[in-house]
């Protein structure tokens, strides 16, 4: 199967906390990173989900938002990945921002007033920022 979800991180499973409907699951990246991804019940029943399971993350580039400057910031979202700027592409509307976070790579799209307000350059820190609940899971 091919999907068009940018990034795809591999880890394992560390903790699967299930509700009445939706369920948390904690992945662990080799370099130690932990993603969070909260995905339905059945989803991660279908998926045998649980501890020590090798799964993969998968986040849509343009789910993944950049911001700099946010050690010791108080963010909603569950997912904060510090990186350093891989590369940058800029378009005449949109411009993609690859971060290195340590155990791979992730992948962003934002607008081209943004990359340009923000003055990032290839080897600046900045953090990508993903919602739990805009994380994918999968397995082999």
């Amino acid at each position: 199967m091919k999907i068009s979800a940018r990034n795809i991180l591999e880890g394992t499973v560390t903790d699967v906390k299930k509700g009445q409907v939706m369920a948390l699951v904690r992945l662990k990246l080799d370099s130690g990173t932990e993603i969070s991804s909260i995905i339905t019940n059945e989803s991660a029943d279908r998926l045998t989900l649980k501890s020590g399971v090798k799964a993969y993350a998968m986040i849509k580039a343009s789910s993944v938002i950049i911001g700099i400057g946010l050690a010791g910031a108080n963010i909603s979202a569950r997912n904060i990945l510090k990186g350093k700027v891989q590369s940058i592409k800029e378009g005449m509307i949109m411009a993609e921002i690859v971060l290195d976070i340590g155990s791979g790579s992730i992948a962003s799209t934002i607008s081209d007033g943004s990359l340009k307000r923000m003055g990032l350059k290839v080897g600046d820190e900045a953090y990508a920022i993903v919602k739990a609940t805009s994380v994918m899971m999968a397995v082999d």
